[in-house]
């Protein structure tokens, strides 16, 4: 670096406000963190940078803003990193957006068996005009990214896929494993709503309340033939699905 250079930015540096300088001190802090460390106070960072609580406070606000940063009363500031997207026109399975986003996919299976097809089930699988109780292999898992519950999973596939069972639900894909079968998943429709945790609140280890993002999703095959109808609830402040759209000109 030349000496104007050093000159220039450190003009730079003395113009810029001084919540500003701290807040990139603390962003660039909170790239080395892990979603959940503990956070220091305003008093502790006041101390530390040798400003005003009122200065802290505005370093931080950008930080709350971005969603970094997550303030529980009673128990202190988290770090808190951004949820994980998903491009919606994009058949991305779990556990390969996992890998892509540099974590390790888990499950942890709550129910896997061949059962009575609901008859939403039904319709999804086997078509409105099916005349007897049809049977579908059902997987229902809490999907995690390392450590971290993302979402409940509940998957149903035609019984003709029931050697899914014998297959690893914990550590693998079922999409693999669906292709190891001869079947590729090929497209999908989604429907997207919305609930809180409700019951599933202790597996996903947050409140009742807590807001989900629930899609609710088909795929067929290579051939078009129905293969896979699952509702995935997602914790909506560690999961979000991207939308791409174009502006109607009417």
């Amino acid at each position: 670096m030349s000496c104007l250079d050093s000159i220039y930015n450190s003009c730079m540096a003395a113009s810029q406000p001084l919540y500003e300088r701290i807040e990139k001190q603390l962003r660039r802090r909170l790239a080395t963190a892990a979603d959940g460390d503990p956070f220091p106070s305003e008093p502790r960072l006041a101390e530390e940078f040798g400003v005003s609580r009122m200065t802290v406070r505005a370093a931080l606000a950008g930080l709350e803003r971005d969603g970094l940063v997550e303030r529980v009363p009673g128990r202190g500031s988290f770090v808190r990193k951004g949820a994980a997207h998903r491009p919606v026109g994009i058949l991305l399975s779990f556990h390969d957006q996992a890998l892509a986003e540099g974590k390790t996919p888990r499950s942890r299976v709550l129910h896997a068996e061949l059962r009575e097809a609901s008859s939403q089930e039904t319709a999804a699988l086997y078509g409105f005009e099916s005349e007897h109780a049809a049977s579908v292999v059902a997987i229902s898992r809490v999907r995690l990214f390392d450590d971290l519950p993302i979402a409940v999973e509940h998957a149903v596939f035609p019984a003709a896929l029931s050697a899914l069972l014998a297959t690893d639900l914990e550590t693998g894909s079922l999409h693999n494993a669906l292709r190891r079968l001869g079947r590729t998943p090929t497209l999908g429709s989604s429907v997207l709503t919305a609930r809180t945790a409700g019951d599933d609140a202790q597996e996903l280890g947050v409140t009742p309340t807590t807001p989900m993002l629930v899609e609710t999703r088909s795929i067929v095959d290579q051939d078009g033939s129905p293969l896979e109808y699952t509702v995935s609830s997602y914790v909506a402040d560690r999961y979000a699905l991207k939308v791409d759209f174009d502006v109607s000109q009417s």
